[in-house]
């Protein structure tokens, strides 16, 4: 088992975990745990987990806590590119069979094994708000990305970022202008101009370019592609 790809998984599913959304109870032991009992706790984490073992098929390994798979769910690479969509839909019907109001089904020829998809396909939030418009559906939808941003100044165990949050018109969603949001961090040492990621109120890692940057194209493709999102 990989111990840094245990801990990269902690940080990433803990924000979620702590608010009750998923994963098993006692959210803290995510942060203070033994990679081996990350290992145990992360099967309970039904939407992530079934990811992290599709994705491990398609590397060839047998450990779905090997870094490069867990990075490629939360952040993305280019293990994500060698699924074959309808090949995901499949491994996924089985497992999600109980998760409806989402586009998932029918995406055969889009899905991908990363968060974003998750987010806006399965979740049925995005198909709630172009048919509603609520807006706590596209704030939902803004807090459980895994979005990137800029820290503009720390304080103690929590910073200033600069995020560009969700915005929805009435028929398209997408990133709006950049504002600042006060956050906690799962991450130690932060200095101001940091590239951090973010899950829900809390940063999880610091990013070099090319992971921001690959955050940030699969929300892209994803706020295009998804019928929900984007205009007819």
């Amino acid at each position: 088992m990989s111990v840094a790809g245990a801990m990269l998984f902690a940080r990433y599913a803990y924000p979620p975990n702590e608010l009750g959304y998923c994963g098993p109870p006692g959210a803290g032991a995510m942060l203070r745990a033994s990679a081996g009992e990350i290992a145990r706790r992360a099967r309970d984490f039904d939407g992530a987990w079934a990811y992290l073992e599709f994705l491990a098929g398609v590397a060839g390994v047998d450990d779905p806590l090997d870094e490069r798979v867990v990075e490629a769910y939360w952040i993305g690479n280019p293990l994500i590119d060698d699924g074959p969509p309808a090949r995901l839909v499949e491994f996924l019907r089985p497992r999600f069979a109980g998760q409806v109001g989402g586009t998932w089904n029918d995406a055969a020829d889009r899905a991908v094994a990363h968060h974003s998809f998750h987010v806006f396909e399965v979740y049925p939030w995005a198909t709630l708000l172009r048919r509603t418009g609520n807006p706590t559906a596209a704030s939902v939808l803004d807090r459980c990305r895994i979005r990137t941003g800029v820290v503009r100044a720390v304080h103690g165990e929590a910073a200033t970022v600069q995020c560009r949050p969700l915005v929805w018109d009435g028929g398209t969603l997408a990133a709006g202008p950049p504002r600042a949001e006060e956050v906690r961090s799962l991450r130690s040492g932060l200095r101001a101009g940091d590239r951090v990621a973010l899950h829900w109120d809390w940063i999880c890692d610091v990013l070099d370019d090319d992971q921001a940057a690959r955050i940030e194209a699969q929300e892209r493709r994803q706020l295009t592609l998804v019928p929900s999102l984007c205009k007819p």
